[in-house]
């Protein structure tokens, strides 16, 4: 693994406090706020120590409650809610400074055969030959304050690739849809477990930000504030997070200062793995906030 990489599923790993209470550090990634996917990969985490190796997650749901601080570490603890002869819950709570952040709950199931359909991935063009996200904001590194300057020059754990980006500093107004390749930097060990919860991690990188696509907006203009609000996630079939994951996102609906994304993760050869969603705040702040 690249020493980013290793950083990452160290961040990921958490250390274990008590039989159900575990600690994770904090990564800033520029702008002093806990970035979502830290948050969904080390709760994810936690969880699934508390679970036996054969069951693993299929589906989560997650509330942002408030925002993190970024210098801080965070507090995970674990709910044992259910645990059955085939499906195992769990409810985890992120706190810092004393109250909760996160909260989420989790179902893990073991291996069982059963139907089996899935819609087609879409005719997106591949990796090849398009720019890497570090790649398009070098274009911009001069236009980027300090300390969001640093943090998108350094080496990545990840590699993004969208398939059609937007000048984040003059944005044309584009579709509903929007479609990344993405995948860890380094070869990463056979644990099903790490690669969902740092798919979980990946995952909050351009969700929310595709329903701006259509208003001609990103989260880099100053009167937008943007934040993670839920996230949701469904895991169908087994897959790498160090080989090209597809994330297609499509957003159906923005009102009321919210956007809704959806989203499906397919493999290089085609297989829906994973199913996303997640609703934002999209308050522009020369409007007068309601909250």
């Amino acid at each position: 693994m690249t020493r980013v990489l290793t950083e990452l599923v160290n961040l990921l790993a958490l250390e274990r406090i008590e039989e159900n209470l575990f600690r994770g550090q904090s990564q800033d990634l520029g702008w002093g706020q806990v970035f979502g996917g830290q948050v969904l990969g080390q709760a994810l985490s936690a969880a699934a120590q508390t679970v036996p190796a054969d069951r693993h997650v299929h589906s989560l749901h997650a509330y942002f409650l408030r925002l993190g601080d970024a210098h801080k570490p965070i507090v995970y603890t674990v709910d044992r809610a259910r645990d059955g002869s085939s499906f195992t819950t769990r409810r985890v709570v992120a706190i810092q400074n004393g109250q909760p952040i996160f909260n989420m709950s989790a179902s893990f199931q073991i291996d069982e055969e059963g139907f089996e359909h899935a819609d087609e991935m879409p005719p997106f063009p591949g990796p090849e030959g398009l720019a890497s996200e570090a790649e398009l904001w070098r274009r911009h590194s001069e236009r980027l304050p300090e300390p969001v300057r640093s943090r998108a020059l350094a080496e990545r754990p990840i590699e993004i690739r969208p398939v059609d980006p937007v000048d984040p500093f003059a944005p044309e107004k584009k579709g509903t849809d929007h479609a990344v390749w993405i995948k860890a930097s380094g070869p990463l060990p056979d644990d099903p477990a790490l690669h969902r919860y740092l798919m979980a991690y990946f995952s909050d990188f351009n969700f929310i930000t595709t329903a701006l696509r259509p208003h001609g907006y990103t989260w880099v203009n100053p009167s937008m504030q943007v934040a993670s609000l839920d996230h949701v996630m469904w895991f169908h079939r087994p897959f790498r997070v160090d080989e090209w994951l597809l994330h297609v996102m499509h957003s159906p609906s923005a009102s009321g200062a919210r956007g809704l994304v959806r989203g499906s993760f397919f493999s290089r050869d085609g297989r829906l793995v994973a199913s996303t969603g997640q609703e934002g705040l999209m308050r522009r702040r020369d409007r007068k906030p309601q909250d």
